[in-house]
């Protein structure tokens, strides 16, 4: 498989052969979605919660006599079939959303995204990418030179300049290899990748 290289006006230089097993491989649209639910199941806090009936405050005076009146009977207001009542099965702080992924299947899933945006040209090899002092204002002109407007920069290590630089660009993000995640891949359009993060993706993933 031959990856697009390009240099810092964002024109392609030359071509670089990558892995077929990480950048050719066949789409799998639904162990993409499995990974990606995933991925975001993992990253809940899980920190939401409800009351029953035993927690929200009110009397436990019976409403109204047992017989005589024509209503249904009732015991107390805090019933969950009246209004303000407590809840049935009411969600707890505890509650465990993550989800089992084997490792195989999560490298076979990035694998089969990264070379789905290979095959939709939205993926760019670059040699090196870094600047001369962390400002946003040289960073967001290099990205703009190269043809880019919102991308996800992936490095093997990452620049400091380049990550101060990149913090205030609401349409850039810049990542290590090993931060890179499913959602940020589909997310932006382009991602461009330094050749020394290309082969960390084929020691890790390949």
């Amino acid at each position: 498989m031959e990856l697009k290289l390009i240099n810092e006006q964002g024109q392609e230089a030359s071509r670089l052969e990558a892995s077929d097993a990480l950048f050719g491989r066949e789409y799998n649209e639904a162990l993409v979605h499995q990974v990606l639910v995933a991925y975001q199941a993992n990253a809940r806090s899980g920190n939401r919660a409800q009351k029953d009936r035993q927690d929200v405050r009110h009397t436990t005076k019976k409403p109204w006599r047992q017989k005589g009146t024509g209503r249904a009977r009732a015991g107390m207001s805090s019933s969950p079939i009246w209004r303000g009542g407590g809840r049935v099965f009411p969600s707890s702080p505890d509650e465990n959303f993550s989800q089992k992924l084997n490792r195989k299947m999560y490298r076979a899933g990035m694998a089969a995204i990264l070379s789905q945006l290979v095959r939709q040209d939205r993926l760019a090899v670059v040699d090196t990418l870094s600047i001369a002092a962390p400002k946003t204002k040289l960073f967001a002109a290099k990205i703009k030179d190269m043809g880019y407007e919102s991308v996800l920069v992936i490095t093997d290590d990452l620049d400091e300049n380049v990550f101060l630089a990149a913090r205030n660009l609401p349409n850039v993000l810049v990542l290590e290899v090993s931060q890179t995640d499913p959602v940020s891949l589909i997310h932006f359009p382009k991602v461009l990748v330094t050749k020394g993060a290309l082969a960390k993706f084929e020691e890790i993933l390949g």
